[in-house]
């Protein structure tokens, strides 16, 4: 293992001193005993895991570790391992506060919420689960309350630039357009560099979609409705395919659903996405300063094609 090589990586990332022992122990701790591929990122994790070291800082020192080998097969399996680690939690919290501990403890006795660390193909019997207990101990419009705002941990301040890109232009719709600019060459630049969008490799095809998708690039704006889509989680699989299950499962975004579209023996319940929707909105409450609704208008679980997300917008405008 080059130590020298990756303890300079960490410096140029501005990663303290301290963090760069840690962070080179556990590369050397993975470099002596796994191979350099997503099953051996996951057989290290059930390790950490087994040894209570399953904590953020480790499996973010493996993904800068896989970064410096210009490795992304362990860059892609480290970040599906914790993408979303929070979601369940915090709707256990929700519950709890929502409709009391009493009949949370009711809802999640007996399930085990996976540890940080625990591969995708565990998590969907565990949403399957508790969101059928969820559904039959609260009425339905208390169940979507508990996911509107999502359950990922999003922070005001991780928008606050895109607060000041609106206000310094003339209106919404000029703000969606620049919006979509700026998107497509993030993309071209991506696929120039080599580099990963979040996962996903960027190709020509991968561009040439989201330019004929308004709803993924930018957003489409009807009266005070705005419509937004999702990209596919792995576009170019998503497009070679013809299998429609499989096809789903190249598009769901979720670790908490996407494995359960590919085995088809897990069956999540579409209300779940409410969390998707939650995620879209909390940028546009913070560039309006102010709460609002959104819904799932189209879903892969409810069997359409993709994920639509309506965003209701401020009156005013």
């Amino acid at each position: 293992m080059n130590k020298h090589g990756f303890r300079e990586f960490l410096q140029e990332r501005n990663i303290s001193e301290d963090q760069i022992e840690q962070f080179v122990s556990i590369a050397e701790k993975f470099e002596g005993s796994q191979s350099h591929t997503a099953d051996g990122v996951r057989a290290f994790s059930a390790m950490l895991i087994e040894k209570g070291l399953n904590v953020l800082d480790n499996y973010r020192a493996l993904a800068l570790y896989g970064r410096f080998l210009g490795n992304k097969e362990i860059y892609v399996a480290v970040v599906e391992l914790v993408d979303g680690v929070e979601a369940l939690d915090n709707l256990y919290d929700k519950v709890g506060a929502s409709v009391g501990e009493a009949q949370r403890d009711e809802i999640f006795k007996g399930i085990e919420l996976p540890p940080l660390g625990t591969p995708s193909s565990h998590k969907p019997q565990v949403t399957q689960a508790v969101m059928a207990r969820l559904e039959s101990a609260v009425e339905p419009k208390t169940c979507k309350k508990l996911l509107a705002d999502s359950l990922r941990d999003l922070r005001d301040k991780g928008f606050l630039d895109d607060r000041k890109k609106y206000h310094a232009c003339k209106d919404l719709d000029e703000f969606l357009e620049k919006q979509g600019q700026e998107f497509m060459a993030q993309l071209e630049q991506l696929k120039k560099d080599g580099e990963l969008f979040f996962t996903q490799e960027v190709t020509a095809e991968v561009i040439e979609f989201v330019a004929s998708h308004p709803e993924v690039r930018q957003g489409v704006r009807e009266g005070n409705v705005l419509y937004e889509a999702k990209i596919p989680y792995m576009t170019v699989e998503y497009l070679a395919e013809t299998d429609e299950s499989l096809k789903k499962y190249y598009y769901c975004h979720c670790p908490w659903v996407r494995e359960s579209l590919k085995a088809g023996d897990v069956q999540v319940s579409p209300t779940f996405c409410n969390c998707s929707a939650g995620f879209h909105k909390k940028r546009w409450e913070v560039i309006f300063d102010q709460p609002l609704r959104a819904e799932i208008v189209e879903s892969v679980l409810l069997g359409d094609p993709w994920c639509k997300i309506a965003i209701y917008l401020p009156e005013h405008l």
